[in-house]
């Protein structure tokens, strides 16, 4: 996704900590160049793909990210700025990446962000953007972000509108990060995200109250059950 500042980071990393959670050895990637948020969760260990020389972008430096995602084992997440959308898809594109990964018996799957509020128009175009030049069916992943509204227009939400329905068959899943109450659930998340916390690691930490752990718990439960559902590894996660 090209628009910032969207939750493409939150994304990658409740992808990354699902994938743990499941006991899947994931290696996470950052290669955003501006604001390596995904670096900044210690407990998934992700590692900065530096991208800019001299100030600008250095297309041949995917090579390194695609040499990486070819010769080494398990899964990966790839936490993509929006300054470098636009280049490294159209690497992507122009060096049939998604066909390259699929006869190395390796799958591509696209993880877009929709946001309400003012974003939402920016973030529908860039999803029909991505849907329309991807070359393969079923490999997009389509996050609803509500954190700033309803993921709705003239009162249509995603799968009624003209993006869903034109795109439907590039679509393998959506995960909806619900609006909740703001005083409660949304006070504990913004915590966890702004000291870029795991959800285990939050919970675990003693300093948090019972309810607020209480409350993670909940969302936590709800985006894995999620994943659980488009087929990801089934984990699922207890209430201990």
């Amino acid at each position: 996704m090209g628009k910032g500042g969207v939750g493409k980071s939150l994304s990658a990393s409740v992808l990354a900590q699902y994938l743990k959670h499941c006991g899947q050895p994931v290696k996470c990637i950052d290669a955003d160049p501006v604001n390596k948020t995904l670096c900044q969760y210690e407990a998934l260990g992700a590692r900065p793909l530096h991208l800019l020389r001299d100030g600008v972008i250095d297309s041949r430096a995917f090579d390194e990210l695609l040499e990486e995602l070819l010769t080494q084992d398990g899964p990966f997440v790839v936490d993509n700025g929006a300054s470098t959308f636009v280049p490294l898809w159209h690497y992507m594109l122009e060096n049939e990446v998604i066909e390259v990964l699929r006869h190395a018996g390796k799958k591509l799957l696209i993880h877009t962000v929709l946001t309400g509020g003012q974003a939402l128009g920016d973030t529908l175009n860039g999803f029909s953007q991505i849907a329309q030049t991807a070359p393969e069916e079923e490999n997009i992943v389509v996050w609803i972000n509500e954190f700033f509204g309803r993921v709705e227009f003239e009162g249509k939400k995603f799968d009624q509108m003209a993006a869903y329905l034109d795109n439907k068959s590039k679509i393998c899943g959506v995960v909806v990060m619900p609006r909740r109450n703001q005083d409660t659930f949304g006070r504990d998340v913004e915590g966890v995200i702004t000291q870029k916390l795991t959800f285990e690691d939050a919970i675990r930490n003693g300093r948090l109250s019972l309810m607020s752990k209480q409350r993670l718990k909940v969302v936590q439960r709800d985006l894995f059950e999620q994943l659980d559902r488009l087929g990801f590894c089934s984990c699922g996660i207890s209430d201990d």
